[in-house]
Protein backbone atom coordinates (compact mmCIF):
# COMPACT_ATOMS: atom_id res chain seq x y z
CA UNK A 1 0.00 0.00 0.00
CA UNK A 2 1.40 3.37 -1.03
CA UNK A 3 1.51 5.80 1.93
CA UNK A 4 1.56 9.59 1.68
CA UNK A 5 2.92 11.68 4.56
CA UNK A 6 0.46 14.18 5.99
CA UNK A 7 0.58 16.96 8.58
CA UNK A 8 -2.19 18.41 10.71
CA UNK A 9 -3.19 21.63 8.97
CA UNK A 10 -6.02 22.70 11.27
CA UNK A 11 -8.88 21.67 13.52
CA UNK A 12 -12.08 23.47 12.57
CA UNK A 13 -15.52 23.91 14.06
CA UNK A 14 -18.49 22.97 11.89
CA UNK A 15 -21.06 25.77 12.00
CA UNK A 16 -23.90 23.51 10.84
CA UNK A 17 -23.62 20.83 13.54
CA UNK A 18 -21.57 20.32 16.71
CA UNK A 19 -18.90 18.21 15.02
CA UNK A 20 -15.36 19.29 14.30
CA UNK A 21 -13.20 18.60 11.29
CA UNK A 22 -9.50 17.90 11.32
CA UNK A 23 -7.79 18.90 8.09
CA UNK A 24 -4.73 16.89 7.19
CA UNK A 25 -2.50 18.36 4.48
CA UNK A 26 -0.17 16.40 2.27
CA UNK A 27 3.33 17.32 3.44
CA UNK A 28 4.72 18.20 0.01
CA UNK A 29 1.58 19.43 -1.77
CA UNK A 30 -1.60 21.48 -1.31
CA UNK A 31 -3.88 18.48 -1.04
CA UNK A 32 -6.10 18.07 2.00
CA UNK A 33 -8.01 15.32 3.74
CA UNK A 34 -10.89 16.52 5.94
CA UNK A 35 -12.03 14.06 8.62
CA UNK A 36 -15.03 14.78 10.84
CA UNK A 37 -14.26 14.02 14.49
CA UNK A 38 -15.85 14.51 17.90
CA UNK A 39 -15.40 17.58 20.04
CA UNK A 40 -13.35 15.91 22.79
CA UNK A 41 -10.91 14.43 20.30
CA UNK A 42 -10.65 17.76 18.48
CA UNK A 43 -9.87 19.50 21.76
CA UNK A 44 -7.25 16.87 22.64
CA UNK A 45 -5.51 17.45 19.31
CA UNK A 46 -5.80 21.24 19.43
CA UNK A 47 -4.44 21.46 22.99
CA UNK A 48 -1.29 19.64 21.94
CA UNK A 49 -0.91 21.50 18.63
CA UNK A 50 -0.99 24.95 20.19
CA UNK A 51 1.02 23.75 23.19
CA UNK A 52 -1.13 25.51 25.78
CA UNK A 53 1.26 25.42 28.73
CA UNK A 54 -0.65 27.94 30.85
CA UNK A 55 -4.07 26.50 30.03
CA UNK A 56 -3.03 22.85 29.85
CA UNK A 57 -5.09 20.40 31.88
CA UNK A 58 -3.69 19.77 35.37
CA UNK A 59 -3.97 16.00 34.88
CA UNK A 60 -3.12 13.82 31.87
CA UNK A 61 -5.79 13.50 29.20
CA UNK A 62 -6.78 10.07 27.88
CA UNK A 63 -4.34 10.23 24.97
CA UNK A 64 -1.51 11.30 27.29
CA UNK A 65 -2.30 8.30 29.51
CA UNK A 66 -2.36 5.98 26.50
CA UNK A 67 1.04 7.20 25.30
CA UNK A 68 2.53 6.88 28.79
CA UNK A 69 1.17 3.32 29.05
CA UNK A 70 2.55 2.32 25.64
CA UNK A 71 5.98 3.68 26.58
CA UNK A 72 5.90 2.12 30.08
CA UNK A 73 5.37 -1.26 28.42
CA UNK A 74 8.51 -0.72 26.33
CA UNK A 75 6.83 0.15 23.03
CA UNK A 76 7.21 3.26 20.89
CA UNK A 77 4.63 4.75 18.57
CA UNK A 78 6.26 4.59 15.14
CA UNK A 79 3.57 6.16 12.96
CA UNK A 80 -0.14 6.57 12.33
CA UNK A 81 -1.82 5.53 9.09
CA UNK A 82 -5.26 6.52 7.80
CA UNK A 83 -5.63 3.28 5.86
CA UNK A 84 -9.20 3.00 4.61
CA UNK A 85 -12.46 4.75 3.84
CA UNK A 86 -15.65 2.71 3.69
CA UNK A 87 -19.24 4.02 3.77
CA UNK A 88 -17.94 7.49 4.69
CA UNK A 89 -16.07 6.11 7.72
CA UNK A 90 -12.29 6.47 7.95
CA UNK A 91 -10.15 3.73 9.48
CA UNK A 92 -6.70 4.20 10.96
CA UNK A 93 -3.86 2.18 12.45
CA UNK A 94 -1.39 3.04 15.18
CA UNK A 95 1.89 1.27 14.43
CA UNK A 96 3.95 0.37 17.51
CA UNK A 97 7.56 -0.77 17.53
CA UNK A 98 9.72 -2.53 20.13
CA UNK A 99 13.13 -3.87 19.16
CA UNK A 100 12.44 -6.27 16.26
CA UNK A 101 8.70 -6.46 16.89
CA UNK A 102 5.87 -4.45 15.35
CA UNK A 103 2.21 -4.27 16.36
CA UNK A 104 -0.56 -2.64 14.34
CA UNK A 105 -3.54 -1.45 16.36
CA UNK A 106 -6.88 -0.51 14.76
CA UNK A 107 -8.01 2.97 15.88
CA UNK A 108 -10.33 5.79 15.05
CA UNK A 109 -8.41 8.43 13.06
CA UNK A 110 -9.13 11.06 15.71
CA UNK A 111 -7.56 8.96 18.48
CA UNK A 112 -4.66 7.91 16.27
CA UNK A 113 -3.92 11.53 15.31
CA UNK A 114 -4.22 12.70 18.94
CA UNK A 115 -1.65 10.05 19.83
CA UNK A 116 0.60 10.98 16.89
CA UNK A 117 0.79 14.66 17.85
CA UNK A 118 1.71 13.67 21.42
CA UNK A 119 4.36 11.19 20.31
CA UNK A 120 5.63 13.55 17.57
CA UNK A 121 5.49 10.80 14.95
CA UNK A 122 4.53 10.96 11.26
CA UNK A 123 0.94 10.70 10.07
CA UNK A 124 0.39 8.88 6.79
CA UNK A 125 -2.61 8.34 4.57
CA UNK A 126 -3.10 5.52 2.09
CA UNK A 127 -2.84 6.87 -1.45
CA UNK A 128 -6.16 5.18 -2.30
CA UNK A 129 -7.94 7.06 0.52
CA UNK A 130 -6.39 10.35 -0.54
CA UNK A 131 -7.42 9.73 -4.14
CA UNK A 132 -11.05 9.20 -3.09
CA UNK A 133 -11.47 11.79 -0.34
CA UNK A 134 -8.63 14.28 -0.78
CA UNK A 135 -9.34 17.84 -1.81
CA UNK A 136 -7.05 19.97 -3.90
CA UNK A 137 -7.99 23.65 -4.03
CA UNK A 138 -8.21 25.19 -7.45
CA UNK A 139 -5.91 28.09 -8.07
CA UNK A 140 -7.46 31.38 -7.05
CA UNK A 141 -7.99 33.48 -10.19
CA UNK A 142 -6.76 36.50 -8.24
CA UNK A 143 -3.45 34.69 -7.66
CA UNK A 144 -3.07 33.46 -11.22
CA UNK A 145 -0.61 35.61 -13.11
CA UNK A 146 -2.14 37.30 -16.11
CA UNK A 147 -0.57 38.81 -19.17
CA UNK A 148 1.22 42.07 -18.40
CA UNK A 149 -1.01 45.13 -18.62
CA UNK A 150 -0.12 47.29 -21.60
CA UNK A 151 0.53 51.01 -21.31
CA UNK A 152 -2.20 51.56 -23.91
CA UNK A 153 -4.88 49.93 -21.75
CA UNK A 154 -3.85 52.09 -18.78
CA UNK A 155 -4.02 55.34 -20.78
CA UNK A 156 -7.64 56.25 -19.83
CA UNK A 157 -6.80 55.86 -16.14
CA UNK A 158 -3.66 57.95 -16.47
CA UNK A 159 -5.65 60.70 -18.20
CA UNK A 160 -8.31 60.63 -15.46
CA UNK A 161 -5.70 60.88 -12.71
CA UNK A 162 -3.97 63.68 -14.60
CA UNK A 163 -7.22 65.69 -14.54
CA UNK A 164 -7.64 65.47 -10.76
CA UNK A 165 -7.08 68.67 -8.81
CA UNK A 166 -5.19 67.57 -5.73
CA UNK A 167 -5.62 71.02 -4.14
CA UNK A 168 -9.34 70.20 -3.68
CA UNK A 169 -8.55 67.37 -1.26
CA UNK A 170 -8.42 69.76 1.69
CA UNK A 171 -6.56 69.59 4.98
CA UNK A 172 -8.55 67.28 7.26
Amino acid sequence: MLEVEMVVDSVRLNLVNPSRTIWLRQKDRRRYLPITIGGHEADAIAIKLVNLKDDAPMRPLTHDLLLQTIEALGWQVEKVLVRDLSDQVFYADVVLHREEEEKVIDARPSDAIALAVRAAVPIYCAQSVLDRAGLEPEDDPAETPEEPVSEESLKPFAEFIGQLDLDDLGDD
